[in-house]
């Protein structure tokens, strides 16, 4: 709720950069799965991560549910970076593409997300993994509901 409370009066942008900076904690989720936000701009938030044993599934790889989240939080970022103060997102939906394993061995991955489409009611964004040394790994795409107050 820390973290939500820091939106208070600033565009999206604004609330993102005081994210990245440090200004404001990140949600919990990055603290859970070791994510981190490495950068935002107008229109695209960047996130990388480690990969590690305890995001394996029973077969030996990063569980699909990781991709899904790192995708998802870096699409909605992006939107996120677009948005006036007092105007919020949800997302409608996520669909993910998975291109290749992710394991330990992968190297930090990096996660950047766009917007692709702006609207008055939705916005569409997408996303993409990569490998340490540029393999892309996943793609998506997410289209997000805008909300005012």
């Amino acid at each position: 709720m820390v973290t939500a409370a820091g939106a208070a009066g600033r565009s999206g942008l604004e609330f993102m950069r005081a994210m990245a900076g440090g200004e404001i904690p990140p949600p919990p989720i990055l603290h859970t799965l070791g994510m981190r936000l490495e950068s935002v701009a107008e229109g695209e938030a960047v996130f990388s991560l480690e990969p590690a044993e305890f995001h394996y599934n029973p077969i030996g790889s990063v569980h699909g549910g990781v991709y899904a989240t790192l995708l998802d939080s870096a699409a909605g970022c992006a939107v996120q970076t677009r948005l006036p103060a007092g105007t919020g997102y949800t997302s409608l939906d996520l669909g993910v593409k998975f291109l290749g394993a992710i394991r330990v061995g992968s190297g930090t991955l990096r996660c950047t997300g766009r917007v692709v489409h702006l609207g008055r009611r939705t916005a569409l964004a997408e996303a993409r993994i990569e490998s340490a040394d540029g393999r892309l790994l996943a793609t998506a795409t997410s289209s997000c509901l805008l909300l005012t107050a």
